[in-house]
């Protein structure tokens, strides 16, 4: 079983969630050529309390559906760290950079961050600096000012790579 090949351009962003920084990224692909669009951050100013954190993330990313109009999502899932408040507040931006796309009528796909490094680099325990050079390689024209826009990036040509297969999975599981 084959699936069609694209024929027209489908717009994904990759969102890598923060509470201090959310990074963003957008790319096309056509076919099997992904091209870059955009990427960037929301930052929310320092000191804010969690709820305007939160409030800051959503319409930050609210603006970023508005002006690139992507058809499809993908945000990292959250891994577990040692300390466990740190870990249930990066859930609560998680759950904002989920919210925001369902809000905009687009379903969100889920991928692991060893999955984003396995796709992007090759090797499930990449560093920054190997994502960074494979970027550079992928999308020639992508220039993130952040690690977090890099990461984005990344998200998104993972989301690229495995979205006929995720369809399909949710289409057999009836979703």
């Amino acid at each position: 079983m084959s699936s069609a090949p694209i024929r027209h351009p489908v717009r994904i962003i990759g969102i890598d969630p923060g509470l201090r920084r959310t990074g963003w990224g957008v790319i096309e692909i056509e076919g099997n050529r992904l091209h870059f669009v955009g990427c960037g951050s929301v930052e929310p100013a320092e000191g804010l309390p969690l709820a305007s954190r939160l409030l800051a993330i959503h319409e930050g990313l609210a603006a970023v559906f508005g002006d690139f109009k992507p058809e499809e999502a993908a945000v990292e899932q959250t891994f577990v760290n040692k300390d466990g408040v740190a870990t249930l507040k990066l859930g609560q931006a998680r759950g904002v950079a989920m919210l925001t796309p369902a809000m905009f009528g687009i379903s969100v796909c889920e991928y692991a961050p060893n999955q984003v490094k396995k796709t992007v680099v090759g090797a499930g325990h990449a560093d920054k600096n190997q994502i960074s050079m494979m970027l550079k390689v992928l999308l020639p024209k992508a220039e993130p000012k952040s690690p977090d826009a890099a990461d984005a990036l990344a998200i998104a040509i993972t989301h690229a790579h495995h979205r006929q297969s995720t369809a399909l999975r949710l289409k057999v599981v009836g979703i």
